[in-house]
């Protein structure tokens, strides 16, 4: 079987062909147009800049996506119906009904949150994996899920505010170090950890909710408190690279310290067997070094995506849509709809 998928909920317009055989993956074809350099100075993502995009690069991005592959017989399509943004959304659906009208294909929709998860199962083997939790961080998401196999969720607490991947990006535009946020604090915290340098400011920034007895989170006050200690400080300090670095670096480590002590919490409270990560923010490397170490630590299998399929992209739509093929239609795909808070 060969799935076409197409992703639009945010800021990445993305069509992946792949081809299954015995529960088996193999990528085709995964092309993905970034629009970060054009929300750069809006500091996030403007919904209906984001959607005219999406609508000037698909029919591009996927003509490339299907130049890769030449003479495949595609059988099933897939398009990304939900959770983000609505406009967004709007543009991959109608685009997918377009299509399904003109191949006379059946369409599956696909959950963004799951398409996340399950982008782990892209060659790995899909036994003993079963009960997990899953931690699923992302600008929009901060979320940890039960999972007792594919479809099979319960949302154990999610974030009662800002998500992760917000939370390092108001921060980085608090040090004005631009946006998107995480992976400029992840690079400087890297430079101050490499270098080995000594605490010389003395900061010490909370762990909120690190250690209440639910599986929820709060980021806000994180960002707060870093706009309280950046604005304490002599504008000269502010300025210092050294200064920078090192409350990159604390910043990041309270994220990566409360989403490992509440994925710790409930991958014990459930007795599971795996600990699954998936999200933008699943790309920060010493977050994806430290939790994995923890989880072997304590006795639990780890799986996080390959980089590559960590931020929006089409592949983990189509492996969603393969475990969902059941669901799809060559009739009744006209009444697909965007929603931009899906649950899972």
């Amino acid at each position: 079987m060969i799935i076409l998928a197409l992703e639009t909920s945010c800021d990445e317009t993305s069509a992946a062909l792949l081809k299954t055989e015995d529960s088996r993956f193999k990528v085709l074809s995964n092309v993905i147009s970034s629009q970060v350099k054009i929300h750069e100075k809006w500091g996030g993502v403007v919904p209906n800049l984001a959607k005219r995009e999406h609508q000037k690069n698909l029919p591009l991005v996927l003509e490339e996506a299907l130049f890769k592959v030449k003479n495949e017989k595609i059988d099933l399509l897939a398009v990304t119906v939900g959770p983000g943004l609505e406009p967004c959304l709007w543009v991959g659906i109608n685009y997918a009904k377009e299509l399904a009208a003109k191949m006379n294909l059946p369409l599956v929709p696909v959950n963004h949150i799951e398409g996340h998860i399950l982008a782990n199962f892209l060659g790995k083997k899909q036994k003993n994996i079963f009960p997990a939790v899953c931690l699923v961080v992302s600008g929009g998401h901060t979320q940890l899920i039960f999972m007792t196999g594919i479809g099979k969720y319960k949302l154990l607490g999610e974030t009662r505010d800002d998500a992760a991947g917000e939370c390092f990006d108001k921060i980085a535009k608090i040090l004005n170090l631009g946006y998107p946020g995480g992976p400029i604090i992840a690079q400087k915290a890297e430079e101050w950890k490499a270098k080995g340098e000594d605490r010389k400011f003395n900061m010490t920034l909370p762990r909120p909710m690190m250690h209440t007895k639910d599986y929820d989170f709060s980021f806000s006050g994180l960002k707060t408190a870093v706009l309280y200690e950046f604005k304490k400080r002599d504008p000269k300090i502010r300025k210092s690279s050294q200064y920078i670095k090192e409350i990159c670096f604390e910043a990041q480590q309270s994220i990566i310290d409360v989403l490992i002590k509440k994925t710790i919490k409930a991958a014990k409270d459930y007795s599971v067997k795996t600990i699954i990560m998936g999200g933008g923010v699943s790309a920060n490397k010493e977050l994806r070094e430290q939790l994995e170490e923890r989880s072997r630590k304590e006795g639990f299998n780890f799986l996080v995506p390959p980089l590559g399929l960590c931020t929006d992209n089409a592949v983990m739509v189509a492996i969603a849509a393969y475990f969902h093929r059941h669901q799809a239609k060559k009739t009744g795909w006209q009444d697909l709809a965007a929603d931009a808070n899906l649950r899972i």
